[in-house]
Formats: C-alpha cells, sequence, structure tokens
C-alpha cells in the first residue's frame, strides 16, 4: 500500500497567503490606525451625506442670533453673521475633502508617471526629470501658489465676466470654480515631486531583478513591464505615501484659505474660518475653535492610519 503524505494534502487545500489580506489583519490590530481609519471614514462620510443632515444651510444668515455661544440649538454656535458654525464646518469638511482627494489623484498620477518612467529608462529622461523634482521642491510652496494665483486670478475672472456679458448664462458668475481651479492646479504642482522621488527610487530597485529581466527576455513591451510588474510592486510604499498626503492636502487648503490665496468666502474652509475665527478669539473662542479641531482631528486621523499602513506594508521595517 503507497503511504499517503496528509501534511502536504492538508497544505494543498489551504488557500494561499494573500500579501494584502495579511496586511489588513496586521492593520486592524494597530488600534491607533483602526482609530485613524475610523475618524476618516466618518469624516469621509459627513464630507458626502453632512449637508443634507445639518439644520442649517451653511448660507443661511440671522442677525438676531449673531455670536451664540453653543447651544443645543446651534451646536457650535453662531458667526458674526448668524450663521451656524456647525453646518459651516460640516460643509467645510467637504470642501477639504474635495481639494484633498482631487489634488492628491492629480500629484500621484503626475508623480507616478513621471518618477516610473525616468526610474526605468534613465539616462537623459531621467536627469530631466529630477531636474525639474528639485526644482519644484526648491521654491517656497506660499510662494509659488500666491505667484499662481495673483497671475491668473484676475485674467480667469475677466473673461468668465465677459463670458456672462455676452450669454448672460449664470455659471459664469460662479467664481467658486476659478478658486478650485487655481487651488487643485497650484497645490498639484507642488505636490507631486515626492512621489515622483518615491517611485523612481522604488523603480530603481526593482527594475534589476530576475522576473523583469524575464519577461524583458519574453520580449514584452516596456509599457507593458512597467504597468504589470514594475509599478504594481512599487504600490506598498505610495499607499502609505498617498494616505499621510491627503491630511497634508487638507492641511495646505486650509494653510492658503486663511493666508486669502484658497477658497474664498462666502464657500465655508476650515482655512478661512480658522482666519475669521482668529480676529475674535477673545471674545468668542468657539469661532476659532470649532474648525481647529476638526482640522486637528483630520490631520491626526490620517497620521495615524499612515503609520498604521506603513507598519501593515512593510512589517520588517516597523520592527
Amino acid at each position: 500500500m503507497t503511504p499517503v503524505n496528509l501534511s502536504s494534502s492538508v497544505a494543498d487545500d489551504e488557500p494561499p497567503v494573500s500579501l494584502w489580506r495579511d496586511a489588513w489583519h496586521r492593520l486592524v490590530r494597530n488600534k491607533l490606525a483602526v482609530a485613524g481609519l475610523a475618524v476618516v471614514v466618518l469624516l469621509a462620510f459627513v464630507a458626502v451625506f453632512g449637508p443634507w443632515l445639518t439644520p442649517y444651510d451653511f448660507l443661511t444668515q440671522d442677525l438676531n442670533a449673531r455670536n451664540q455661544a453653543p447651544s443645543l440649538a446651534h451646536l457650535f454656535g453662531t458667526d458674526d453673521l448668524g450663521r451656524d458654525v456647525f453646518s459651516r464646518v460640516v460643509y467645510g469638511t467637504r470642501t477639504a475633502f474635495v481639494v484633498a482627494i482631487v489634488v492628491t489623484t492629480i500629484a500621484v498620477a503626475i508623480g507616478v508617471t513621471l518618477g516610473a518612467m525616468a526610474g526605468f529608462f534613465g539616462g537623459l529622461f531621467d536627469r530631466t526629470v529630477m531636474w525639474f523634482t528639485d526644482m519644484t521642491m526648491s521654491v517656497p510652496n506660499l510662494l509659488l501658489v500666491v505667484v499662481i494665483n495673483a497671475s491668473l486670478k484676475t485674467p480667469i475672472t475677466a473673461w468668465m465676466e465677459a463670458r456672462y456679458q455676452a450669454t448672460l448664462n449664470p455659471f459664469y458668475r460662479e467664481t467658486i470654480w476659478v478658486d478650485f481651479l487655481l487651488v487643485f492646479g497650484s497645490m498639484a504642482l507642488i505636490s507631486w515631486p515626492p512621489y515622483a522621488r518615491l517611485v523612481r527610487a522604488q523603480v530603481l530597485s526593482i527594475r534589476g531583478r530576475p522576473y523583469v529581466t524575464a519577461a524583458r527576455a519574453l520580449g514584452l513591451t516596456n509599457r507593458l513591464i512597467l504597468m504589470r510588474y514594475i509599478v504594481p510592486n512599487a504600490i506598498g510604499p505610495l499607499i502609505v505615501s498617498v494616505s499621510a498626503g491627503l491630511g497634508t492636502a487638507m492641511v495646505l487648503e486650509s494653510a492658503f484659505s486663511f493666508l486669502g490665496v484658497g477658497v474664498n468666502p462666502p464657500t465655508p474652509s476650515w482655512g478661512n474660518m480658522i482666519s475669521d475665527g482668529l480676529r475674535v478669539w477673545q471674545h468668542y473662542p468657539h469661532l476659532l475653535a470649532a474648525p481647529a479641531a476638526v482640522l486637528g482631528l483630520a490631520t491626526v486621523a490620517f497620521s495615524f492610519l499612515g503609520d498604521g499602513l506603513n507598519d501593515a506594508l512593510n512589517p520588517r521595517g516597523s520592527k
């Protein structure tokens, strides 16, 4: 009778270990990362559905209820125009998430494309991309954003006004789109270099591995090798960087709005709310405390989530 190898048959029946499943198990064991993920999911829910759940419209004014302290009627109080601060903070969450997601998506797309191509092809193209990367990172972020806004906002606004006079289409009077366009463009312009450097470093370490050499020997095109073998294997550190980049984008948007070069009133933004509250915080501290606390909570949540993802995707580096 032929002996049966029970251990091998049991091993064959077991499902293969998934890298992402293993990383998820490590992530959920990290309590701070889970807390950060819960806060991020809650803020995302508020950004999507919050404006329909708030008791007041963020533009509704009540001059008889100006500068009221927090109460059951107004959870975060009211501002100097009688607007509900809670409703404005909730709508500011949508502004922060839209800016963070769009800016990060654009920056990642530019950074991954340029970084992967620079690391894979090398030579003159690599040196040129790294030169542009270093030049962009050497310019102060605030200076670059101010120059872009000061240079482009006036002509774009004038063009929209001319189009309104010609067509009477009310869309051209919605200057908020100009603010978002300039914020997205300027912030993406200063945010892509770190992603490019990260992906380039990953590609440089991967392009000489045996499976890439085998793919070349099989005659696969450079584009297919990049998309199928190199970029997917460089995605782990990029996910960690993106999670931190979302929080950074929120802080940058708030900082630029605070300085008057971001999203301008009446559209609520945590930055311009903090700027308004800072002028009267000694008399009405709730106007500063509410948006500042939510911004701080979001920043800490993304930081905890980023650290947890780093430990989950890079277990050797976390030891």
